[in-house]
Parts: structure tokens; sequence; C-alpha cells
């Protein structure tokens, strides 16, 4: 059903790549959106500003750009440490971890601007009433505070998401073999772009319809007790 030339089982492998990058790269882009939100809204000066130049920075900086930089420049930073304790081996970061460390860079970026956003909406007096009653910081956070962050969160992040799961084709440019990647071999092979960058873009239409169907349900259950964030 879906042949294609025989490119088609390549095409799908190539897909399932694109789907284990864009989740490793959210758990990526929400630990470190999450840190960055809570960072700029802490009361640490030093914090405030790694955090808000993480984003800056990150946000200022094509996607593409990112992924090259990561590709090309960890490497050579992990072998410039490893030489100070005498290590002069080659070291390598293959394309799917250079990917998830580039995508979830600049996922948590973004994500870092929702999460405060829907963190300063949150009525201080639900902190306070947390501290009256002897809770930790800690605790209000995780008891009281990141359960409606989610809430509030979840639309623009979902969003990003969708973004995110476009922007895995950009790291096929260092040789990782999800979709994009698998496309170009069909059309270098077969000499028929048009109907492998069709497929291509029936796959990633494909998965971004479910997606949205995951996002909306998800959006549904925790709307379910209160009114629409």
């Amino acid at each position: 059903m879906f042949d294609l030339r025989g490119f088609g089982d390549q095409l799908l492998q190539g897909a399932a790549i694109t789907i284990e990058l864009a989740m490793a790269s959210l758990v990526v882009g929400l630990i470190l959106g999450t840190l960055a939100a809570t960072a700029r809204l802490s009361d640490n000066k030093v914090a405030q500003k790694i955090a808000t130049l993480y984003s800056n920075v990150i946000r200022g900086i094509p996607e593409l750009l990112t992924v090259l930089i990561i590709y090309f420049g960890t490497a050579n930073l992990l072998m410039a440490i490893a030489r100070q304790f005498g290590y002069d081996e080659y070291i390598e970061i293959g394309p799917f971890t250079a990917g998830v460390i580039a995508l979830g860079l600049t996922f948590g970026a973004y994500a870092s601007e929702v999460l405060r956003g829907a963190i300063i909406a949150i009525p201080k007096g639900q902190r306070e009433a947390g501290l009256s009653i002897g809770m930790s910081p800690v605790k209000i956070f995780f008891r009281i505070i990141l359960p409606q962050v989610w809430k509030l969160a979840l639309p623009g992040l979902g969003n990003l998401f969708l973004v995110l799961l476009k922007d895995t084709a950009l790291v096929s440019v260092v040789g990782l073999h999800d979709i994009m990647m698998k496309t170009r071999e069909a059309v270098s092979y077969s000499k028929e772009p048009f109907l492998f960058y069709s497929a291509a873009a029936f796959l990633y239409l494909s998965l971004t319809i479910v997606s949205m169907i995951f996002i909306h349900y998800m959006e549904k259950r925790t709307n379910r007790w209160g009114g629409r964030a």
C-alpha cells in the first residue's frame, strides 16, 4: 500500500526516527524551559541573567544554524576538555544526539516564555496560602503551581511541539536518516522528486494531525475540572 517504488519501508523507518527525535527533544526542551522559567522568576540575579541570556540567544539564532553549531562545535569542545585529562581519542557527536540537543535548546528557549507567562498568571495568594499552612517552596511549586502551569501553558506548548515536529527535518543536513534524508535518497535513486516529496509531505501532515488530536485530548482533560485556560 505504501510501496513507493520499493522505498515505502525506508520512508516509514525515517518517520520512526523523526518521532523519536521529536519526543526526545520535547523532554529535553521541557526540562530546560521549566528551569529557565523558574530561574527568570527567582530572586537570584545571576540565575535570572543566565536564563535571560539563554532565552534571547537561542531565540535569536536560526534553528538550522543551532543544529550545525551543536553538531560541529560540541565534539570540538568535548575533545578540548578531554585533552586536559590526557585523553587524545577523537570524540564524535552523532546526528541524533546533536539534533536532540539543538532542538531541545530551541524548544526550551521558547517554552520558557510560555511557562513564565503561565506562572505569572497564577495569583500570588496561592503561594502565600501554601506558606501559611507550612508548605515548603518546593512543595508549593510541585503541588500547587505546577499543575496549574500545565493547564495554562498546554495550548502554547502544543503549538511549539508542532513547530518542533517539522523542525526535525533540519537535522537531516548533518546526516540523520529521518524522513527528509530518506526522501532525498529515494529522489536521487528514482529521479521522481514530486512523488517522494509529496509522500514526505503526507507523512509530516499525518504526524501533525495525530499530534493535534492528542494535544486536543490533553486540553480537554486538563480543562475538565475548570474553565478553559
